[in-house]
């Protein structure tokens, strides 16, 4: 819809009334006083919407951006939402991570629900995302929230809902809320009491350390010796603390990146995906007189966990591990170690941990994307996603959890280790066992999201029929439903040997293609071929999708 200039400034004249915040005023002040229509047009031509993991934008004023204003209205929306479902008097616990303006939101948020009649309980310091997820159940709330953008640029924050089973909003919630939302005529009408809620002590954290206890067998080895990177964030002294308690020895930290610092000056996204993020992880790695048997890091919130292991034959020494490798890794550790309940992962993720579950006769289920879906599996003992989120204790933390997941890395290798053995020869064996499967991504980040629209159109009016000269045996539009699963925006295409995903992403700019292809494997001496043939396909399908989709 087009929004013409004068109603863009009675908009912006409205907002700025309101608004709680010195700062944002003083932008959005300058922005009407110089008449900048496109400018305003980017703040005020929408709201922001819940996408896979919540509320998440760029710092600044307006209605499109995260700020002050904003955090009130989805707080007051949350409220109204939780008095409605019979919630009235409950606890709502918030936590926080180190970003710009992060502690101010979570205290707006206290202050909404306290005014609103709820109990707010607020995390003691800026603490990893599962920590707060691990209180939600410990302390019987009933919803949380998590201000944290996450792994995004650091000009972005964001806001994750949960309700009282310790799980992310999925429909109808996330709708039923938004709806309260906007039902939100006027922050003058939102109470927000200078006081009426509390900040809880240590004993949570305590509560959250105790129960890591339960990711690892009794007496199993912990020798693995480990360089470790928060990537500016908050998850150091939460890590340190476990692996102190479980009896791994100490990580070597990458000093640059220890700190919370939310400029993330070393990085140009603190993301360990990204192409530069783990270099000062490697440089510390080979600076070590003693080798480390694995390098772990955590995105800034610490609900994510990278790994990255010796490799003789890479550049630098050292190989990171695509989030398919590490689900698959921990996923056949647990499986070793005799566990039963449901395996689970979601579609964009290696098809791998299918067979893997199927081998050892466990149930196994797949869900959309996110680990909203993940989590909310019955039955659910292990759950992974590609983008680097395992969640390896379901009854402790009902999401991804990068802490207790670098735990359960740290115990697998350790036992390697004493076998004399690694990582990689781990991963050998699941290509034996099950053949290769060797998984990419072609990720698109646009300025425009149009590009993104466009290009899903195209697909959608002129799918392919082969991709790297593989047929494509079967098309499905996710946004039908498939499988059984709920719509949602997507395409996916089942090659002969090999299958394709095409997704926008819910929490960037961006556009995802996750690529996968399997190569049988008769014995140890034909990987180095099949791994070669395997990277030729995925070149080959990241080619010819790039053409069908025009990107």
């Amino acid at each position: 819809m087009t929004v013409s200039g004068s109603e863009l400034l009675d908009r912006a004249r409205t907002w700025l009334a309101e608004d709680p915040d010195q700062e944002t005023r003083e932008e959005l002040g300058k922005l009407i006083e110089a008449g900048d229509l496109q400018a305003l047009g980017e703040r005020f031509a929408g709201t922001l919407q819940f996408g896979t993991a919540g509320l998440r934008g760029e710092l600044g004023a307006g209605p499109m951006r995260m700020n002050r204003a904003v955090v009130i209205r989805a707080a007051a929306g949350l409220a109204a939402y939780l008095k409605a479902t019979g919630q009235t008097g409950g606890v709502v616990v918030i936590g926080y991570d180190a970003r710009h303006k992060s502690a101010d939101f979570a205290r707006d948020t206290a202050a909404v629900m306290a005014g609103a009649g709820l109990r707010a309980a607020l995390l003691p310091r800026p603490l990893p995302t599962p920590v707060l997820a691990f209180a939600i159940r410990h302390l019987g709330a009933v919803a949380g929230v998590e201000v944290t953008a996450s792994h995004n640029p650091p000009r972005d924050n964001g806001y994750k809902v949960y309700l009282g089973d310790g799980s992310q909003i999925v429909p109808p919630a996330d709708a039923e809320i938004a709806a309260e939302i906007d039902a939100v005529a006027s922050l003058h009408d939102v109470p927000r009491p200078e006081s009426g809620w509390h900040t809880l002590g240590e004993e949570v954290l305590e509560a959250y350390l105790a129960r890591t206890d339960a990711v690892l067998a009794a007496g199993s080895a912990r020798s693995a010796r480990a360089v470790y990177t928060a990537m500016h964030g908050v998850g150091k002294d939460t890590l340190l603390a476990a692996f102190a308690r479980a009896g791994f020895p100490e990580p070597v930290l990458v000093p640059e990146q220890a700190e919370p610092d939310p400029d993330f000056p070393t990085v140009a996204f603190p993301n360990p995906e990204e192409p530069g993020a783990m270099d000062l992880s490697f440089a510390t790695a080979r600076a070590q007189s003693e080798a480390p048997d694995l390098i772990i890091a955590n995105d800034p919130d610490a609900d994510r966990c990278a790994v990255a292991v010796p490799d003789g034959s890479s550049a630098g020494g050292w190989r990171m591990l695509r989030g398919d490798e590490v689900g698959a890794l921990l996923a056949a550790h647990l499986v070793a170690r005799g566990v039963s309940g449901v395996l689970a992962e979601s579609i964009v993720s290696s098809s791998l941990l299918g067979r893997i579950a199927r081998s050892a006769g466990l149930p196994y289920e797949e869900t959309l994307t996110g680990f909203k879906w993940i989590a909310r599996v019955e039955g659910l003992r292990y759950g992974y996603e590609e983008a680097l989120g395992y969640c390896v204790d379901p009854e402790g933390v009902r999401d991804k959890d990068g802490i207790t997941a670098a735990l359960l890395v740290a115990e697998l290798a350790s036992g390697l280790k004493e076998r004399g053995r690694t990582l990689l020869d781990a991963l050998d064996d699941l290509a034996l066992a099950h053949g290769l499967h060797a998984t990419d991504q072609l990720s698109v980040r646009v300025e425009d999201l149009s590009v993104i629209a466009d290009a899903m159109r195209r697909l959608r009016e002129q799918p392919p029929a082969e991709l790297a000269g593989l047929r494509v045996v079967r098309a499905e539009d996710l946004s039908a439903g498939a499988g059984g699963l709920p719509p949602t925006d997507g395409l996916r295409y089942t090659l002969d040997g090999a299958r394709v995903i095409v997704r926008p992403s819910g929490t960037e700019p961006k556009l995802k293609c996750y690529l996968e292809v399997v190569v049988p494997v008769t014995d140890r001496a034909a990987l180095p071929a099949a791994r070669e043939t395997a990277a030729g396909l995925l070149a080959a399908i990241k080619r010819d999708l790039s053409a069908a989709a025009g990107i």
